[in-house]
């Protein structure tokens, strides 16, 4: 029995795996930058959300008080 097919598809993919492998990865100076610039995002994403919460209770408590 042959099994050029089955040597051929495993050839490829063991290909694209090494190719993969030779991708460089990210220096520790950018992830640093990029860590940094994702934790301001968020800061700033968290302080939106703060207001918003500080005017709708600003304005909930201001048109119920009835009692």
């Amino acid at each position: 029995m042959t099994r050029g097919n089955q040597r051929e598809q495993d050839r490829l993919k063991a290909q694209k795996k090494a190719a993969q492998a030779k991708k460089p990865k990210e220096s520790a100076s950018s992830l640093a930058k990029r860590k940094e610039a994702d934790a301001e995002a968020l800061r700033a994403k968290q302080k939106a959300s703060k207001k918003e919460d500080e005017r709708a209770a600003a304005a909930a408590g201001g048109t119920s008080g009835g009692k």
